[in-house]
């Protein structure tokens, strides 16, 4: 599966504005709803619900927020790249810059796990956290996520 498969260009945002992580997490929510036509209370609640079994934040600045909520025809993927850095309760105890939400359906089982697990390998590939701080604009952020996406599939 390529990050392509999950994100689009018009799900990457490129200067979150966030005092929080429950700010993070609604602004999230909010612009995917607004993408995949799902409630925002829904799918915030979905989110909350998850970090109460332990913080998304896996280290390294990164965050990877998911969840399966009511509805939701296929996996979808959103990039937010946050103004400045926020504490998110990551393993590291790091603050996070650098999330990466993931929606899956309430059947995709393995194919969720599969997923965060492609997520978590290309935003910890060598250079690939930096390319997403220093990215110029929302292209170029979403050329950084996708890059690669052949070759790594091979």
């Amino acid at each position: 599966m390529d990050l392509s498969d999950l994100i689009s260009a018009e799900a990457v945002m490129p200067a979150l504005k966030a005092n929080s992580k429950k700010q993070a997490l609604q602004a999230i929510a909010e612009k995917a709803a607004a993408l995949t036509g799902l409630d925002e209370r829904e799918v915030l609640e979905t989110l909350v619900q998850r970090e109460k079994l332990g913080s998304t934040g896996v280290g390294g600045g990164i965050a990877i927020p998911h969840g399966k909520p009511q509805k939701l025809a296929r996996m979808f993927g959103l990039f937010a790249r946050l103004a400045k850095p926020i504490d998110f309760e990551a393993l590291d105890d790091q603050p996070v810059d650098l999330i990466f939400l993931l929606l899956a359906p309430e059947g995709a089982g393995a194919d969720h796990l599969k997923a965060l697990a492609r997520i978590a390998r290309h935003l910890r590939e060598q250079g690939v956290a930096t390319k997403l701080r220093t990215a110029a604009d929302t292209t170029a952020l979403y050329a950084v996520l996708t890059e690669g996406a052949a070759s790594d599939a091979a």
